[in-house]
């Protein structure tokens, strides 16, 4: 008579193998379209197609995991929608450093051949952190799982945004960014590196156009003074106002704003006076200017206005 002998360890590897391709075969973990159960939902916070999961993701998968198993228990209708996202520049990133490691980079390949490069990343590393989440017991509808990029989330976004567009909720033009002068992209406020730094305050001069004195503005970024345009110097009051108070640097007509201070034009868009950016140069029509190249340099114009060699 054979006798099973116990192992001195458990050796979770082959039994949570084991229950889970159990759990899958029997589709526990599938949310019925149609149920009388009370319905419960958790979209999972798609992790990035970068790489492999960390101990962040595990907390994080564990607690909703628990959540789901509960609700299963309580009797309603759960589902747990896994997914990854395709992480845009980060993923890029990657990529990049991954064909420098060949001696190549993007531009030489070409735009297809780089598409085609990061799709082969998403499948390797995509079906990696999915199985990452299996091992970790994850109990997702996985017969529901996408991908960022997917053709019907994509058409969904662009949807959402024409809509918002639409509706002037949302507006597309020039505006200060987190420009990256190596992938030549935009990067979003988490992908950036902030550093504290002591500056200086620095006050330029602008003189006024027909007759002495100057406009003085006080800034700790004085290299922006390149892009600057016009400025409006407005009277003390309402009673000094005397037709004269706008002090011009180029010709602007029919300017009509409320008393300030004093107010500085630069070309990019911000609010100015309390209206929306596109009025306030509708009402001044300056020219807008880019100063920097992608490097990121000084244009070469504004350098030799500088005299920078």
């Amino acid at each position: 008579m054979h006798k099973e002998v116990m192992p001195k360890g458990y050796e979770p590897g082959d039994v949570e193998k084991r229950w889970y391709r159990y759990w899958e075969e029997n589709k526990l973990f599938r949310a019925e379209p149609k149920s009388d159960k009370r319905p419960f939902c958790i979209v999972i916070p798609p992790p990035n197609v970068t790489g492999s999961l960390h101990m962040g993701h595990a907390l994080n998968n564990t607690l909703q995991d628990i959540l789901c198993r509960y609700k299963r228990m309580k009797g309603y209708n759960v589902l747990w929608q896994p997914g990854t996202d395709h992480a845009g520049i980060a993923t890029q990133n990657v990529v990049e450093k991954d064909l420098a490691q060949k001696g190549r980079d993007r531009h030489q390949i070409g735009r297809e051949r780089f598409i085609e490069l990061v799709w082969e990343w998403k499948e390797k590393y995509g079906g990696m952190i999915l199985n990452q989440l299996k091992r970790l017991g994850s109990s997702c509808d996985w017969s529901r799982e996408r991908f960022t990029m997917d053709e019907g989330l994509s058409r969904a976004v662009r949807e959402v945004f024409v809509s918002l567009h639409e509706e002037h909720l949302i507006y597309r033009g020039d505006y200060i960014i987190n420009w990256c002068p190596r992938c030549h992209t935009a990067l979003a406020d988490l992908e950036v590196e902030h550093e504290d730094m002591d500056s200086l305050l620095y006050y330029i001069r602008y003189p006024f156009d027909g007759r002495t004195g100057y406009l003085t503005v006080a800034t700790t970024r004085p290299e922006t003074l390149l892009g600057d345009d016009d400025e409006l110097d407005e009277p003390q009051s309402e009673q000094e106002d005397d037709g004269e108070n706008i002090e011009e640097l180029e010709d602007i007509e029919n300017l009509e704003i409320e008393p300030e201070d004093g107010l500085l034009l630069p070309p990019a868009k911000e609010e100015l006076l309390d209206e929306e950016p596109e009025d306030i140069y509708d009402d001044f029509i300056l020219e807008e200017s880019n100063l920097m190249t992608e490097e990121p340099e000084v244009t070469q114009e504004d350098s030799d206005d500088l005299g920078i060699n």
